[in-house]
């Protein structure tokens, strides 16, 4: 199987969660591909860029998105199957992406975010959660989560073990 990252829009393919989360997937014998969304700030735009890439796989995939590839992961669900997605302080509800609502077809979906985010309100997060019934953790942190990186392995960790059984 094969997980396939989307960064944020101040960050990139090779940044510092994806090399962490990375080496996590490896263990579990999945292939990591990041995508370079680097040369576009517009999140539909990214969107259209994974959905295409995705729908070139022959079998669903993990999702790994970080706040806009959050967004990016969560919409390109919704037309592509995907076996799960882990978010990290997922870019939703935000003004001006062209989704408002989401219908995501992901059977196993977790998120991560801080109380701290000055960025994406942790209210948009708790209420995607709710409707969606996911797993929620939310950490005291802001919109980066990199303090708390050693907690994200082994979330991330955990739920692999659990959707990869599954």
């Amino acid at each position: 199987m094969k997980l396939v990252f989307s960064h944020g829009m101040e960050s990139g393919p090779r940044g510092y969660k994806i090399n962490r989360l990375a080496l996590v997937a490896e263990r579990h014998n999945l292939d990591v591909e990041s995508i370079d969304y680097t040369d576009t700030k517009d999140a539909d735009v990214r969107v259209d860029r994974l959905v295409s890439v995705l729908k070139q796989e022959p079998e669903p995939v993990i999702l790994l998105g970080s706040s806009m590839g959050g967004y990016a992961s969560v919409v390109a669900s919704e037309s592509v199957q995907t076996h799960a997605m882990f978010l990290l302080a997922p870019a939703l509800y935000m003004p001006g992406f062209g989704k408002q609502e989401y219908a995501s077809r992901s059977p196993h979906i977790e998120i991560v975010h801080g109380w701290a985010d000055d960025v994406v309100p942790v209210d948009n997060v708790i209420r995607y959660a709710r409707k969606t019934a996911c797993c929620l953790h939310i950490l005291s942190e802001d919109h980066s989560l990199n303090g708390s990186i050693e907690m994200i392995e082994s979330l991330f960790d955990a739920f692999l073990v659990k959707v990869l059984s599954s």
